[in-house]
C-alpha cells in the first residue's frame, strides 16, 4: 500500500479576497483555527478557494503563504490542476518547490479528453515531480469523469496516491475499489457521502463544512475510525442540514457567506459568481444557528 497524504478530514480551505486582492493576515487566522480545531490538512487554491479567478502570481502566493503558515503542523496539499498539462506541471512544480506535502489535480476541463488522454495527463504531470498526487474527479464542473478502469491505469504510478472522488456514485467507488486495491487512497468530495465513502474503505473527506465546523468533520471521521459507526452516522445524519445549505447554490458561493455570517473576515466573492440569494442566506442562516455557530 502506498503511504497516503493524510486520513480524516482535510479542509478546502476559502481564500478570503480584498478588493483588489488577497487578505492574507486573515487566511493565516483561518488557517490556524483549522489546526486548532481538528482539521487533519490544509488544502489550499482548490475550488472553494476559487483558484479559478486567481491570476498566476496570486495563485503561486497563496500555495507558499500557506505552506510558510501552517509549519508542517500538518500536511498542506496545494491545487495545482488545468486544463493544459504544460501550466499544470508548471504549477505543480512550483508548489514542490515551495514544501507542499501533496499536490490536488483535477481532471482538465473544457477540452473534453478522452480516456486516454486523462491517463497520460496525470502521468505527465506525476512524471514531472516527486510529490504524491490525489486526482480530482468533479465531472458536474469538468464535463469529464475518470472510469474505472482508467484509474486501474493511473493507481499503478507511484506518485498517484489518492481520488478525491465527487462523481456521487458509489457504486463507482466499489468498481474503483476492487480495480485499484489500496493503491489508490480515496477521500470523498462530497460532505453528505462522508461515511458511506469510509464504508467502502475510504481515507476521509476533503470537506467544504469543515470551513464551518472544523472539529465536528475530524469528529465524523475520527468516530468512523474508532469502531463508533453508530455515532459517526449520526453525526452525517445531524449535519446534513446545514450540508444542504451549503450547497444550496453553487460552491464557495454559501461556505463564504457562511464564513462572514459567522464573523470571519471572508470578503467578497470574485465574478463570475454572484452574492447569494436572499432566501437562501435566510436558510443558511437558520442551519448555522441550529447548530450554534452562530
Amino acid at each position: 500500500m502506498k503511504d497516503t497524504i493524510f486520513k480524516g478530514a482535510g479542509v478546502a480551505i476559502i481564500t478570503p479576497f480584498t478588493d483588489d486582492g488577497i487578505n492574507f493576515d486573515e487566511l493565516g487566522r483561518i488557517i490556524d483555527h483549522q489546526i486548532e480545531h481538528g482539521t487533519d490538512a490544509i488544502i489550499i487554491t482548490g475550488t472553494t478557494g476559487e483558484a479559478a479567478t486567481m491570476s498566476d502570481a496570486e495563485h503561486k502566493a497563496t500555495i507558499k503563504f500557506a505552506v510558510d503558515h501552517v509549519k508542517k503542523r500538518v500536511p498542506v496539499v496545494a491545487g495545482t490542476g488545468s486544463n493544459e498539462t504544460r501550466y499544470a506541471i508548471e504549477l505543480s512544480t512550483y508548489a514542490e518547490s515551495v514544501g507542499v506535502d501533496g499536490l490536488l489535480i483535477v481532471t482538465p476541463y473544457y477540452n473534453k479528453c478522452t480516456q486516454n488522454g486523462l491517463a497520460a495527463h496525470y502521468e505527465k504531470i506525476a512524471d514531472s515531480v516527486n510529490v504524491p498526487i490525489i486526482v480530482y474527479n468533479v465531472p458536474s464542473r469538468t464535463g469529464v469523469s475518470i472510469k474505472v478502469d482508467t484509474y486501474a491505469r493511473i493507481s499503478k504510478h507511484p506518485r498517484i496516491v489518492g481520488i478525491k472522488e465527487a462523481n456521487g456514485d458509489l457504486s463507482s467507488v466499489v468498481r474503483t475499489r476492487k480495480a485499484c486495491g489500496d493503491e489508490l487512497a480515496i477521500y470523498s468530495g462530497n460532505d453528505d457521502q462522508i461515511i458511506p465513502i469510509l464504508s467502502l474503505g475510504g481515507c476521509g473527506v476533503i470537506s467544504v463544512l469543515s470551513n464551518v465546523a472544523p472539529q465536528e468533520t475530524h469528529d465524523i471521521c475520527q468516530l468512523y475510525f474508532d469502531g463508533k459507526f453508530e455515532e459517526a452516522a449520526r453525526m452525517q445524519i445531524d449535519y446534513s442540514d446545514l450540508i444542504d445549505a451549503l450547497f444550496c447554490e453553487v460552491n464557495p458561493i454559501p461556505v463564504k457567506t457562511a464564513m462572514n455570517l459567522m464573523g470571519w473576515n471572508a470578503g467578497p466573492l470574485r465574478m463570475p459568481l454572484s452574492p447569494m440569494e436572499p432566501q437562501n442566506v435566510e436558510r443558511l442562516r437558520a442551519a448555522l444557528a441550529a447548530h450554534k455557530l452562530i
